[in-house]
């Protein structure tokens, strides 16, 4: 909303000094927010005066144009020029060439005087063209930054304007007004007009105001008016698209009346540009006292006025142009004609005021909000109007504006006002809010004395009853917003002032702090990010190739997978089923800016539908509490959303340096990230030979828990699918389960207990099958050797000479320890036998 700073003083008591900067100052003390300022004297300025062109001489030039060698008199006769400076001509004529041809000899004019400047930071001074010395400018609209029209020069008697030679054009214009922009959030609807700032501005300075609505007398009642009947049969929620239609008639307007200077400058400050008087005119009541108003052509009208919801098919042109296309939820202004208007929205083309009007129809009524804003929507069609509409409109002065209108129409159009008038709907019943005498305080923290209650809430606008220990309040009518007591405590503390309320530090509640799903995520993403991993964040929305490819092991296995109704592109028209592809995304942009040596990770949700129903056949209703049942079926039509962690290696682990070659990222090291996941979580992961589309066939490792639940996978992806996307061979990736890993986590992770004896080393070689994974060996070892076997490890694998075909040799290193005593050599010899026999048991192991 913009504020032109002269309109706003009509009604306040805004220091004559006082600049939108100040302005803006004061509002933010009452909760407003600023946007910009907007002061057309801050591009032009200079000596720009009212002249009288005392001759003019057309001359021929050679390139075909025909120029006007005026004399100006920019002071007033028999006046000495005050002025100085090159170019300004003592004796007050200036002579310029013009190029314009819709001004004669006699008429006032604009004259940019040399020294001045003009938008666009184009400086005036004399110069030589044409043959003459062109001391100055005779000014257009377009060139003063005030419209559009450069065809011709600004004659202002066509304003309606016959000023004194010499006056000072930038006020009489309004360039030197100003106006301050502010942002008006959607509870704050009051706001979009000066009526509403003004009461703003006497709250933040404890000054006084006029309420504009008071300047203006409508009838008592009206009656005998144009016939306008409300006929709405579907209404949105129960309520009417419309519960008041205020119309009055004005007749004999003059169509050629300019609108006045003060009103053109005065819309313009404030966003709009001026059209013709009588849709001037009700924009600028619209501005002033926040109800929108709309002028028909009264001739060009045919019959009553109906308000209805539109029927299938029909179609409107609306004052843009368009052609549009009707929704029986649009509510319509019609007459026997059909649609001439989306109520609160637009009007129609077929009844618009033009430069032929003299009979004149002002609608000034009340819609529905939900109603006008799904019409904007629909229609794509923002207003001001349904700005206000939508946001909600002051029941009550719709005659006033109405009335304001007619009396502009009288004043301005020279027209004469009906005495007979329309005015029908229901008032709502007034909201009465019941607030405790001690609530505000209790609700803002700060002491308030009920005498500054009653008193601020009276400055509000409110009704305010006291009793005992409560007040009964009747908010204005103009503050929809206010129904219930937090609203009304919210306001107290914004009149009294956010700045006086003391600042106190809240005491934590009790509690357990974070749960235990929180506590393992923080711990698993915290040990990744410290192994030397960094975080991103993917889109979540994947090509449905990527989840055929990532989010099953199984080429020919089905993965169900959601489909997002309004996708971003269509190549991402799927929500993911695996970490994966968002990681490969990344890398490779990564790639393209060069950066090749990475190591990635991220926590997110996957989406695993169960092959039932996703989402819901309708879509709840705006403005209801959904019941239990729809709830359940929302619920229930939401996918399995587990959450996953993934990583991805690609180039090496280190940067290259003197006297060090860096390693290439492989296998082993997803591995091992993966067992680092799990050892944070105390989770014992099962690594065992696994089969995925996605990696490298022989380099996969498949992730299980003890129960045998598969949780993820690790190892190098297929070589084919890194050169599909131009990344590193032997690129590294790992997927894990996090849910499952936080399932199958103790509670509480014991540390183990370090001993203070010395530990037994020996070592085992088996030859076996070649078929048989070494975890598996390792495992039998382990169950073999007892409580005293501390660690084993596969350090070697060999076949070749001296082991069978079909064999092969493993390794492994054996740690005994005991807790209460230091192992003789035979213990420990003895444990290892028991581990080999257990293996050679299971296996057919033999000792090499």
């Amino acid at each position: 909303m913009r504020i032109p700073l002269s309109w706003l003083r009509e009604y306040t008591q805004l220091p004559a000094d006082a600049t939108a900067e100040d302005l803006m100052a004061d509002l933010v003390s009452v909760g407003l927010e600023e946007e910009a300022v907007h002061r057309p004297s801050d591009t032009i300025n200079g000596p720009i005066v009212v002249g009288q062109v005392l001759s003019l001489v057309k001359e021929p030039q050679s390139n075909g144009k025909t120029i006007n060698w005026c004399q100006v008199r920019v002071v007033p006769e028999g006046q000495e020029q005050t002025l100085s400076g090159k170019g300004i001509d003592p004796s007050g004529v200036q002579g310029i060439v013009c190029g314009a041809h819709n001004f004669v000899e006699g008429d006032k004019v604009v004259v940019t005087l040399p020294g001045a400047t003009l938008p666009g930071d184009f400086h005036i001074a004399a110069r030589k063209t044409y043959g003459h010395l062109s001391a100055g400018m005779i000014a257009s609209a377009r060139e003063l930054g005030i419209g559009e029209d450069h065809d011709g020069i600004i004659v202002l008697s066509r304003l309606g304007l016959d000023p004194e030679v010499g006056t000072d054009a930038l006020e009489l214009l309004g360039l030197n007004d100003e106006a301050a922009e502010i942002n008006v959030t959607p509870d704050r609807s009051y706001c979009f007009s000066i009526r509403g700032i003004a009461r703003e501005y006497a709250h933040a300075t404890g000054t006084t105001f006029e309420d504009p609505a008071t300047r203006v007398t409508p009838p008592a009642k009206l009656e005998g008016g144009y016939e306008v009947v409300l006929d709405d049969r579907a209404p949105i929620y129960g309520v009417l698209g419309c519960d008041r239609f205020v119309a009055r008639t004005v007749r004999g307007i003059d169509p050629t009346r300019p609108t006045p200077p003060w009103m053109v400058s005065r819309l313009r400050l404030a966003g709009v540009r001026a059209i013709s008087l009588p849709v001037d005119i009700s924009n600028y009541v619209m501005f002033e006292l926040g109800q929108p108003t709309h002028c028909y052509d009264l001739d060009r009208l045919s019959g009553p006025i109906t308000v209805r919801r539109a029927e299938e098919g029909e179609k409107l042109e609306t004052l843009d142009g368009k052609v549009r296309e009707l929704d029986p939820e649009d509510l319509l202004i019609t007459d026997e004609s059909g649609p001439i208007g989306i109520a609160g929205v637009m009007g129609g083309a077929s009844t618009e005021c033009s430069d032929s009007t003299v009979n004149v129809l002002v609608e000034a009524a009340h819609f529905d909000t939900v109603t006008v804003g799904r019409s904007r929507r629909r229609h794509k069609l923002p207003s001001e109007a349904s700005k206000r509409f939508e946001r909600g409109v002051d029941w009550q002065v719709a005659d006033e504006a109405a009335q304001r209108v007619v009396d502009l129409l009288v004043e301005l159009g020279g027209g004469v006002a009906d005495e007979a008038g329309t005015d029908i709907g229901v008032a709502p019943e007034p909201v009465q809010i019941l607030l405790p005498a001690d609530f505000a305080s209790e609700r803002i923290g700060m002491e308030f004395s009920e005498e500054l209650i009653a008193r601020t809430l009276g400055d509000l606008g409110a009704s305010v009853d006291r009793s005992e220990s409560d007040f009964l309040v009747t908010p204005p009518s103009w503050r929809g917003d206010l129904e219930t007591k937090e609203d009304l405590s919210e306001e107290v503390a914004r009149l009294v002032g956010y700045d006086k309320i003391p600042s106190r530090l809240p005491v934590a509640p009790p509690g357990r702090g974070f749960t235990r799903k929180q506590q393992q995520r923080r711990r698993l993403v915290q040990a990744l990010a410290d192994a030397g991993l960094t975080e991103i964040l993917a889109y979540p929305f994947v090509a449905k190739a990527a989840n055929e490819t990532f989010g099953v092991a199984e080429a020919t296995a089905p993965r169900p997978a959601v489909k997002l109704a309004n996708p971003l592109s269509e190549e991402l028209g799927w929500l993911r089923t695996s970490m994966l592809p968002g990681l490969v995304e990344v890398a490779k942009r990564n790639h393209s800016r060069g950066f090749r040596d990475l190591a990635l990770f991220e926590a997110g949700l996957v989406f695993l539908p169960d092959g039932g129903a996703i989402g819901t056949a309708t879509i709840p209703p705006l403005g209801a509490l959904p019941t239990e049942d729809v709830l359940d079926a929302l619920e229930a039509g939401i996918p399995h959303q587990p959450l996953h962690i993934g990583a991805l290696l690609t180039g090496h682990d280190s940067p290259e340096g003197a006297h060090h070659t860096p390693r290439v990222w492989d296998w082993a090291d997803a591995i091992d990230i993966a067992r680092l996941a799990a050892d944070v979580l105390g989770v014992d992961l099962v690594v065992t030979q696994g089969v995925h589309q996605a990696f490298h066939p022989g380099r996969t490792a498949q992730l299980a828990l003890r129960t045998g639940e598969v949780v993820g996978y690790a190892g190098e992806l297929h070589p084919k699918l890194l050169a599909a996307y131009d990344m590193p061979a032997r690129s590294a990736a790992v997927e894990l389960d996090a849910d499952a890993l936080f399932e199958a986590a103790p509670d509480v992770i014991v540390s183990k207990h370090i001993s203070t004896f010395p530990v037994a080393t020996q070592d085992v070689a088996l030859i076996v099958d070649a078929t048989i994974p070494a975890d598996e060996v390792k495992e039998a070892l382990r169950e073999g050797a007892g409580e005293l076997l501390e660690e084993v490890h596969l350090f070697d694998v060999y076949s070749g000479k001296g082991i069978d075909e079909g064999k092969k040799s493993l390794a492994f290193g054996l740690r005994f320890r005991a807790p209460d005593r230091t192992l003789t050599a035979d213990e420990a010899s003895e444990a290892r036998a028991a581990a080999v026999a257990h293996a050679a048991e299971r296996f057919g192991a033999v000792q090499r």
